[in-house]
């Protein structure tokens, strides 16, 4: 968006501005795993002899581990992974692209998820039976994915079936960014998972087969996908799950029976520290500057900026972008430095001044690939993710859907 009033809209009153935080601020170059400062909560049962290797040795075991296993093992890292995890990687990219990826690889029996917990699951849910899916980290999760419990998932069905009289004309939608339990739910209640690049596409599908949408957990994807198919905002109404059961969300009855995305109150951390004001102060420092943002930010974030879209779709912007261009880029700090570093023509810069990296996806640290790599080189396969079978059959009548759609 370019005109001068998409860049500076007003507070929306249909939404509350949740709590910004930061909860990694130490920098996002690789020290000891005994130095880090939340070492003791991450995983205590990593080996000792890992607590206190550099990055430099870290590597070597990780590249000697890798050459040992072969074709056994494909590693994969998302785009917000350190550099020192990310040089391992057969292929980076977004959650879903590198579970895609790994079924393609049925030659090898271990998948290494460079990423956190709920994109290990799906990997295990689309790969084959002799797979084996290993996340180096098992306390790398997501704190947006944790807002979303199954059992609020199903207390708030439960509520607006009691509104309704019936759920057959709600479709539940969930972002890739939850757990599998709550893609199985919308498998078995005829629902769908969505990407931050394929969520319009989505919604189009849930739309022709029902009233409403129920999505979650990120209220800022579905309020900005909505907004963009021209939704109203007082049509896209918020469901506090942390209120007690009964309560409607918060919302009232009317304020139900007029919407058409019922939004569940979930965030990512680190997209909502983007701000209109950092927005500005770019646009004064750096004139002429091309903002482009994530669909987790704010919707007055989104709106402000010249374009928003997937971690792919940013850093495609950024690679078709001429010499010269000045982008600031609303996202995770890992891979704003790694475009900054792979475009040196261009200037690519984060909007936010602090560095504030996902605090999840940043404890999987070198020390716990090497030390399940080596596992397997010894033959142990150690933080194997297994979803139930159950689970798994519901959740991948969910991302089924979703791949027809492509």
């Amino acid at each position: 968006m370019t005109t001068d009033t998409a860049r500076s809209p007003k507070p929306n009153p249909y939404f509350p501005i949740a709590q910004l935080q930061c909860e990694t601020d130490s920098g996002i170059d690789t020290i000891p795993l005994s130095e880090e400062v939340a070492f003791s909560s991450w995983q205590g049962v990593i080996p000792e002899q890992y607590w206190s290797l550099g990055a430099d040795e870290l590597s070597a075991r990780v590249r000697a581990a890798r050459e040992t296993l072969g074709q056994d093992v494909v590693v994969l890292g998302h785009h917000y992974q350190r550099e020192d995890i990310i040089q391992f990687a057969d292929e980076r990219g977004d959650s879903f692209a590198l579970a895609q990826y790994a079924a393609s690889r049925p030659e090898s029996k271990y998948i290494v998820f460079c990423g956190v917990h709920f994109m290990a699951e799906a990997a295990d849910i689309l790969s084959g039976d002799h797979q084996r899916v290993i996340l180096p980290n098992m306390e790398a999760g997501c704190s947006m994915a944790d807002m979303a419990a199954s059992a609020d998932v199903y207390q708030a069905w439960r509520e607006l079936e009691d509104v309704f009289g019936s759920t057959e004309d709600i479709i539940p939608v969930t972002y890739m960014n939850s757990a599998a339990s709550l893609k199985a739910f919308c498998g078995k209640y005829g629902g769908v998972v969505c990407t931050s690049s394929n969520a319009g596409k989505v919604l189009d599908w849930a739309f022709a087969r029902g009233k409403r949408v129920f999505f979650f957990p990120d209220q800022h994807l579905g309020r900005n996908t909505g907004a963009a198919m021209g939704i109203p905002l007082d049509q896209m109404v918020l469901w506090n799950w942390r209120l007690p059961a009964g309560s409607l969300g918060g919302r009232t009855v009317d304020e139900l029976e007029r919407s058409r995305v019922i939004l569940w109150q979930g965030h990512c951390s680190v997209h909502q520290r983007f701000s209109l004001t950092q927005i500005e102060q770019a646009r004064e420092r750096h004139p002429g500057a091309q903002i482009v943002v994530h669909p987790e930010c704010r919707y007055e974030v989104v709106q402000a900026a010249d374009a928003n879209g997937s971690t792919a779709y940013i850093a495609q912007y950024v690679a078709d972008a001429p010499a010269g261009a000045v982008i600031g880029i609303g996202t995770e700090i890992n891979l704003v430095s790694r475009l900054a570093r792979e475009h040196p023509d261009k200037t690519v810069f984060c909007l936010d001044p602090v560095v504030c990296p996902c605090s999840t996806m940043y404890r999987v640290h070198p020390a716990y690939l090497a030390w399940v790599m080596e596992s397997l080189v010894r033959g142990e396969v150690v933080n194997q993710i297994v979803v139930p079978e159950d689970e798994k059959r519901d959740a991948r009548i969910a991302l089924e859907r979703m791949l027809a759609l492509k």
